[in-house]
This record gives C-alpha cells, structure tokens and sequence, in this order.
C-alpha cells in the first residue's frame, strides 16, 4: 500500500515538473514566434497565436499516438 502511494506520489510530482518544464516551453516558443513575427498588434498576433496552437496540437497528437504504441505493446506482455 505505502510503495503505491509512493509511486503514485512520483508519479504527480513528475507531471507536475513536466508540466513546469512544458510553461517553460511555451514562454520561449511564444517569445520565438513574437521575435520572428514582429506584428503582435491587430489580427497578426491572433494569427500567429492560432497557428502556435495548431502547430502544438499536432505535434503532442503525434508524440502521443508514438508513446502509447510503443508503450500498449509491453503493458499486454
């Protein structure tokens, strides 16, 4: 009971850190995206936000489609 307990409790404070590490991550990708698209005014900066957000979503939908391939395989062994 107390090693699961342990476990589990590794198991938030790693995705708490992951999610840290992924704020992190997204501060640079934005400042990136401002330095390289200077026209934060106006429609160009919502553009630019919305192409960030498409671009990540298929990004992590990829990353995560490979992840739980490769991870379903040793879970039914």
């Amino acid at each position: 009971m107390i090693s699961k307990t342990r476990e589990k409790a590794a198991d938030y404070i790693g995705a708490a850190f992951g999610f840290v590490a992924g704020l992190a991550w997204n501060e640079a990708i934005t400042s990136l995206i401002e330095y390289i698209l200077p026209f934060n005014k106006g429609s160009g900066g919502i553009v630019a936000q919305f192409a960030y957000a498409v671009l990540m979503t298929i990004i992590l939908v990829v990353v995560i489609t490979i992840a739980t391939r490769r991870i379903k395989p040793s879970l039914e062994e």
